[in-house]
Formats: structure tokens, sequence, C-alpha cells
């Protein structure tokens, strides 16, 4: 996708999500404690296996990272902004 092509999409989430080198989607919360953070993970994950696209999360005492992109194309797609979008929801 152009950056032309992801700026409507990028507007329509959450302003922490980031476009990364052009490739993917990235976003950071922080949490209280451990089990929050985990609580979210699992989720985040559950929301990624109902939509049959996977997210990279990577996660500790009170942070939760989550990465984004189709692994097919290596880049991104409608899709993933999608999913982002969901788990802006969470």
């Amino acid at each position: 996708m152009s950056d032309v092509e992801r700026e409507p999409l990028l507007t329509q989430l959450d302003g922490d999500w980031k476009v990364v080198d052009g490739h993917h989607l990235e976003r950071a919360w922080d949490f209280e404690d451990f089990q929050a953070a985990l609580d979210f993970v699992n989720a985040a994950g559950a929301v990624c296996e109902e939509q049959f696209h996977h997210a990279d999360f990577d996660f500790g005492w009170g942070r939760a990272k989550v990465t984004i992109w189709t692994h097919k194309i290596d880049g991104l797609t409608e899709s993933d902004f999608v999913l982002a979008s969901k788990l802006d929801q969470l």
C-alpha cells in the first residue's frame, strides 16, 4: 500500500497506531500489572483467530505491543487495518 492508500485507513484507528517503515502497523498498551496485560493478549489473540489474521505480540509486566502485517505479501493490506480497528475495541 502506498502512503496515499494507507492514510485514510490510519486516520480511522486510535492515534497510538503507527505505520513502521511502510511495512507494518504497531501499537503499544500499558496496563496495571502482568495479569491485565495477559488478559488483553488473550482477548486480542481470540480476535485474531476469529479473523483468521494473526498479529505478533510482545508483552510482559504492565505492557503489550501488537505488530500487524500481511505475511503473504510482506506488507500492509486493508485487512491489517480492519484487525487493528477490532483490537482498538478491546
